[in-house]
């Protein structure tokens, strides 16, 4: 197989978990042998995290959805970088695809479980300008399926994890370094702090479970904007001592490892990467039945899924898991194995495949060619 060209584009300043899939990615790529770049914002969490790991990372700031500059600036970096393939991984760097000469391989990643939002005719014009389109889930693909894009376009390949860095975790250890007594219950929840991810829904509940005698302690991951209101809503409820909130946390296996249950009650999510960590960690789970969410997690298999949204449910399930320790064990050991298949190199595999499929439709355009000084200095 020939080295393949490729240019990833992602322009968020923030890190999240699209973010980390396009570190993973790029890593796997690079180790099996391709030539990559990434434009990003030159001031963004993303660069920095490239830079660190050996990256090229090619500047480009796209301050909102329909940022002409931005896109001729694209146009500019794919004419002197002549990649083979142009990979744009957020929904931002997909308004940018009209941008990217037809002459090259468009592919485009959808990590969302909604509906694209515009117009129809304006959507399939967007997306349209995409040679491959892959779908983190089948959830995800179906929003897509319901805006007119066609099924032959869209492939499903799910995000993926390091599986391997959460195995053997000490969780007295990361009690020691977090200053929480053994014997104590623990809830984990890692996630953005916007209203997408839930976490209110796990605050709504915990007066209801310390009225079945259940009081866990609560380890809140991640950084978003609703911060402020969520620690208003705990005060509120009277569970602040309950709470701890970690803010931006950049490995959470740690936090994993100090937990008896990790809870994700999203109301929306294209697959959910934070519950493939709790599973390769051996964790169990209670989830939202929602998006992606039930093509990961198995309900009564490894863990328990309830209705998004639902207080009584969640805390039901909570309080059940709480309970059980047999059970909790079952499903922590089930996930650790369900979590193999959603490793990073899956993932890296799945995704090169369909460069390849798409250079392949080409007549392999591109892949031969070694143009001095184009995107490969990683």
């Amino acid at each position: 197989m020939n080295p393949i060209r490729i240019l990833h584009v992602d322009p968020e300043r923030a890190f999240a978990g699209g973010e980390t899939q396009v570190v993973a990615l790029a890593r796997h790529l690079r180790a099996r042998g391709h030539a990559q770049a990434i434009a990003t914002d030159p001031e963004g969490l993303l660069a920095a995290a490239l830079v660190r790991d050996g990256f090229t990372v090619l500047p480009i700031a796209c301050r909102t959805s329909l940022d002409p500059r931005a896109g001729l600036e694209l146009r500019r970096i794919v004419r002197r970088e002549h990649p083979d393939v142009v990979h744009l991984h957020t929904g931002r760097a997909l308004s940018l695809a009209p941008y990217v000469p037809a002459s090259v391989v468009r592919v485009v990643t959808r990590r969302m479980d909604y509906a694209p939002r515009g117009a129809g005719v304006y959507v399939r014009w967007l997306y349209g300008h995409a040679d491959e389109i892959i779908a983190i889930s089948s959830a995800v693909r179906q929003a897509l399926l319901s805006r007119g894009i066609a099924a032959a376009r869209i492939d499903v390949v799910p995000s993926g994890v390091e599986v391997e860095r959460f195995q053997g975790l000490d969780r007295g250890r990361a009690r020691a370094r977090l200053d929480i007594a053994a014997e104590l219950p623990v809830i984990a929840l890692v996630g953005s702090l916007v209203r997408r991810k839930g976490q209110s829904v796990l605050l709504e509940a915990l007066p209801r479970l310390a009225d079945a005698g259940v009081k866990p302690f609560c380890l809140f991951a991640g950084v978003g904007a609703d911060g402020d209101r969520l620690l208003e809503q705990a005060d509120r409820l009277g569970v602040a001592a309950q709470t701890r909130w970690l803010g931006r946390v950049d490995d959470v296996a740690p936090v994993l490892a100090a937990a008896d249950l990790v809870v994700a009650p999203s109301l929306a999510e294209g697959l959910g990467v934070a519950v493939i960590e709790a599973m390769a960690a051996g964790r169990p789970l209670v989830a939202s039945a929602v998006g992606g969410i039930p093509e990961t997690v198995r309900d009564g298999r490894e863990g328990l899924l309830v209705p998004p949204g639902e207080v009584e449910p969640l805390a039901e399930a909570i309080g059940r898991c709480l309970g059980d320790v047999d059970l909790m064990r079952r499903f922590g050991e089930a996930g650790r194995l369900r979590a193999a298949k959603f490793s990073t190199g899956a993932m890296a595999r799945g995704t090169e495949s369909i460069y390849e499929r798409a250079l392949a439709r080409r007549g392999g355009a591109g892949v031969a060619r070694r143009s001095a000084g184009g995107a490969g200095g990683a």
